[in-house]
């Protein structure tokens, strides 16, 4: 297993401290990486800011560093803008995704990461379904002009469950989709994770890990003088082998299934133990440590 940091992990979100697209490829280097994951928007690699000229001059620093490009990390929601069915909000994400695509050429990769939908009230189920396939089928189509694979995580409600992301997989039907399943969607939604493994293993080249623990919620009734419980629990990152996810069977899983793919570590929500920068190296590199036994 290749270990991979996502520079979402250093982009100022959450109040945390926030490094240059430059600097996180800097950190990656001097944590121990051998990749890094783009985040391919503001305040990293948006294509409003970086041309492809600018992804030349980022590509000798990567192999300055000595650490390869694994992905470029989309954001997507195809069924985002339906209030206003007036704008061509599907056309404007792909090609948001081919822009991503032409930079990951240029950067010596070959996958972008992609969302699906999130599910909306007020539109058939079915209709959000197929209009997601569609979008990810023509962001495929578009990327492979460039050599790249299109990465779907697990994330989005649309195909979030194992079994309907595998069809999701299997309806779009183009050589360079890539599943790129993860753990901690599965896990804290309490799927069989081992399962999930077996079934999607041979596909991956790609997954994304956070460990979390997990708190339960009740809230005070005065009128009862007792409390109710309250779902979901509240998530908190903490550490990698610090918290509650069976990262375990996942990595055993994976190893049985001869996964040499990417590993990529992101702190994408508050973590425990505060904003500074101290802190998300202190977790970028127990990641690191973490993972010899996997690799």
């Amino acid at each position: 297993m290749k270990l991979s940091l996502f520079t979402v992990s250093y982009a100022g979100f959450w109040g945390q401290h926030r490094l240059s697209i430059e600097d996180a490829v800097r950190k990656a280097a001097e944590l121990g990486y051998e990749g890094v994951e783009l985040m391919g928007k503001r305040p990293h690699l948006s294509p409003l800011d970086w041309s492809l000229e600018d992804c030349q001059r980022l590509k000798r620093l990567l192999d300055d560093c000595g650490v390869k490009l694994s992905a470029i990390a989309g954001y997507t929601n195809f069924t985002g803008g339906g209030e206003a069915p007036e704008v061509p909000t599907v056309e404007l994400q792909i090609a948001y995704v081919e822009q991503l695509a032409q930079r990951a050429q240029v950067l010596g990769g070959d996958l972008v990461r992609i969302f699906t939908s999130y599910e909306r009230n007020d539109v058939p189920v079915t209709t959000q379904w197929f209009q997601t396939v569609g979008a990810i089928q023509e962001c495929c189509d578009r990327a492979a002009q460039y050599g790249v694979s299109v990465g779907v995580q697990n994330h989005h409600d649309i195909g979030v469950t194992t079994k309907s992301f595998a069809e999701l997989i299997r309806q779009v039907n183009r050589t360079n989709i890539v599943p790129m399943y993860d753990c901690w969607c599965v896990d804290l939604r309490g799927e069989d994770l081992a399962a999930g493994v077996r079934q999607m293993a041979d596909q991956m080249r790609f997954t994304t890990v956070a460990d979390y623990v997990t708190l339960p919620r009740s809230q005070y009734q005065p009128p009862l003088v007792n409390y109710r419980d309250v779902d979901p629990p509240l998530v908190i990152a903490v550490p990698m082998g610090e918290g509650e996810l069976d990262y375990s069977t996942f990595f055993s899983e994976l190893k049985k299934a001869n996964f040499n793919g990417w590993v990529s570590y992101e702190m994408c929500s508050p973590i425990r133990d505060g904003k500074s920068l101290e802190s998300l190296d202190a977790y970028a590199s127990r990641f690191v440590e973490h993972m010899q036994e996997w690799k």
